[in-house]
């Protein structure tokens, strides 16, 4: 079995270099976004030039660096990381976890959900459970995750009557956060989803006139009627800490009058 390189024997030049490249930045342009020079980019990501702190975090601002890689950088340049990696169970987060579970609740009877970097579901309302009822008790056992509970056969896979166009947003939504977060545990999920089975075709069974929806819908069935969402996802702004960076709230908007009235008739 081939040993890789740790991130400190690696140095941060070839890191910094390989985040250049899969940004698509020149040199020339990555020095003047951060204030330098392409012979100094040049310079550090040979090796020839040790970055300062400061220019490692500048630079990685400027690539759009995920803040878990950022501390990766800060230690491949010999310093000490920088974000901290808070449970979400941490007394200094009750702020937050609050917050994010009054959010949730107060979007009821409409679905919502918050998940990690690897999709699984650390809070969900009302909605979401209405909607899961019925599948595979294995898949409701902790860590819940939204992409097998998805794609899974066992899971709300037969339901989905788009599951041919949802699957293909899904896996196309978790090869992009791969290519941002470049993490081997997401890659794994991802081959473990998408090698679930998948249908054909969608089945055929359109209302003859369409609703012309703004966004690809998710239609769904439920207790013998098709309900249709339109998928939102919101992150925190400027971040801080690990743990945080990485929380997604994704929230189901009813895409037709239909699927909002029949959920407002879900309300207690």
């Amino acid at each position: 079995m081939t040993s890789h390189p740790s991130t400190a024997e690696r140095g941060v030049g070839p890191l910094l270099r390989a985040w250049r490249e899969q940004r698509r930045v020149s040199q020339l342009e990555l020095a003047l976004r951060a204030d330098s020079s392409a012979r100094h980019i040049s310079f550090v990501e040979t090796g020839r030039s040790r970055p300062s702190e400061e220019m490692v975090l500048r630079l990685a601002e400027h690539l759009d660096v995920p803040v878990r890689e950022r501390n990766a950088l800060l230690l491949a340049a010999g310093y000490a990381p920088r974000y901290p990696e808070t449970p979400l169970d941490d007394p200094a987060l009750d702020a937050l976890r609050e917050g994010i579970e009054r959010l949730i609740s107060g979007y009821d009877p409409y679905p919502a959900l918050v998940v990690d970097a690897l999709y699984n579901v650390v809070a969900a309302n009302r909605g979401i459970m209405t909607l899961v009822d019925g599948v595979s008790e294995g898949l409701l056992e902790p860590p819940l995750n939204a992409m097998r509970l998805a794609l899974h056969p066992q899971g709300l896979a037969p339901r989905i009557r788009n599951l041919r166009a949802w699957r293909g947003h899904l896996l196309e939504q978790m090869e992009r956060q791969i290519a941002l977060h470049r993490s081997e545990p997401l890659r794994a999920l991802y081959e473990e989803v998408a090698a679930y089975p998948a249908p054909d075709a969608d089945p055929a069974d359109e209302p003859s006139e369409p609703v012309p929806y703004f966004a690809l819908p998710l239609r769904i069935e439920h207790e013998g009627r098709t309900l249709s969402f339109i998928s939102s996802i919101s992150t925190f702004n400027t971040p801080m800490d690990v743990t945080v960076a990485e929380l997604a709230i994704e929230t189901l908007l009813p895409a037709d009058p239909a699927t909002a009235k029949y959920l407002q008739t879900l309300m207690p």
